[in-house]
């Protein structure tokens, strides 16, 4: 089990076209699967950032603002969520074109 996790506010925010989030998971020797996904605002799932095993500490990915299929998503609110185990988090960040 997961004793803590963080997740970042995106940065920069507003974004055109990539940004960047870090996320850190508590001191663990052994991996942990995690998931970081990008929705957009009614929910639908459009980008799988991170989706595998990560041991403790930061971590960073940048995300460069396009779909799972490599297109380029529309302006707007997006929500991104981070899931450690049992843990979950979600924040909002906003893509300006």
């Amino acid at each position: 089990m997961i004793r803590a996790f963080s997740l970042n506010q995106n940065y920069p925010n507003p974004f055109n076209p990539t940004t960047k989030i870090q996320y850190a998971v508590g001191s663990r020797q052994t991996p942990i699967h995690i998931t970081l996904k990008i929705h957009n605002i009614l929910g639908q799932e459009v980008r799988t950032l991170v989706d595998g095993p990560k041991t403790g500490g930061s971590h960073e990915v940048i995300w460069d603002g396009k779909d799972d299929r490599g297109r380029e998503v529309a302006s707007g609110i997006y929500l991104y969520q981070l899931k450690a185990g049992d843990l979950t988090e979600t924040k909002k960040m906003l893509l300006l074109k």
